[in-house]
């Protein structure tokens, strides 16, 4: 079963049109309230699953009638995919970035259940470090290890990257977004992705946001899509539904859904 979904009337318009667009905010990942959306963001946007089984990622994005493959133009990876409606939104926003000087690179995108779960079992297994830790010889407590490898990546079935909403631009360490060229990118995201719907799911923490992973500069979540799948996972997802990998008796203690799955910007939700 499938809804469809209008466009957010909190998003504005792209750039370089004739309807206004409002001063940006100052908060990461934030519209302002009077900003208007053009007729292009509702007409491009797909079909919303409803299934349990799409928010886990349980699906091929090469074969999935709603997804894409992108453009070598837009990524420096091969055979990676992003959904129709989130790809034709990045598209608008990489082609007015490129006239303000700024190059947006698709680093990472749609990751299903099979993709995440080879990330994390290498790192719950030692195959690849975490933190310069091979966690399977240094932490023995499945729950330790499983919150270690949680600052940075999901577990299997609990990842925003299996929605096809979200990409990761340009680099993956906020230290390259910290000064120069990736400062200047971060900050033209924080005062333009919004246009198009994007929103950082994972800014620092504190007290609106005490729960989840840590911050990351690079990740863009494409909310007419993934707010809707927030939703679902708040109001149908259970942790006992986050399994079939190494440590997944971990999610029920830690609590995947309500610290990991809903711990993002509230400006997201």
């Amino acid at each position: 079963m499938v809804l469809l979904i209008a466009a957010f009337s909190f998003f504005a318009c792209e750039s370089n049109t004739e309807a206004p667009i409002a001063e940006a905010s100052t908060e990461v990942g934030t519209a302002p309230e009077d900003t208007t959306t053009n007729d292009w963001l509702s007409k491009i946007l797909g079909p919303i699953p409803t299934e349990i089984s799409y928010l886990t990622g349980q699906f091929e994005p090469a074969t999935h009638p709603d997804f894409t493959a992108i453009d070598p133009a837009h990524t420096n990876k091969t055979g990676i995919y992003l959904r129709k409606d989130t790809y034709e939104a990045f598209k608008r926003m990489h082609r007015d970035a490129a006239r303000d000087g700024i190059v947006l690179t698709i680093v990472s995108a749609t990751r299903n259940f099979e993709a995440q779960k080879r990330i994390w079992e290498d790192k719950w297994t030692g195959k690849r470090q975490v933190d310069g830790e091979y966690l399977s010889a240094e932490v023995a407590d499945a729950e330790a290890r499983a919150r270690k490898i949680l600052r940075y990546s999901s577990m299997p079935g609990s990842s925003r990257h299996h929605w096809g909403t979200d990409i990761d631009l340009n680099a993956l360490t906020n230290s390259f977004f910290a000064a120069g060229e990736g400062l200047t990118i971060y900050n033209w995201l924080i005062n333009n992705a919004y246009k198009y719907g994007f929103c950082q799911p994972y800014t620092a923490k504190g007290s609106d946001r005490p729960n989840g992973y840590e911050e990351e500069k690079w990740h863009w979540s494409f909310l007419p899509i993934a707010k809707p799948l927030t939703d679902l996972a708040r109001d149908s997802m259970r942790n006992e539904q986050i399994t079939g990998f190494l440590g997944h008796e971990t999610a029920v203690r830690i609590g995947i859904r309500e610290n990991y799955i809903l711990g993002i910007n509230p400006n997201c939700l």
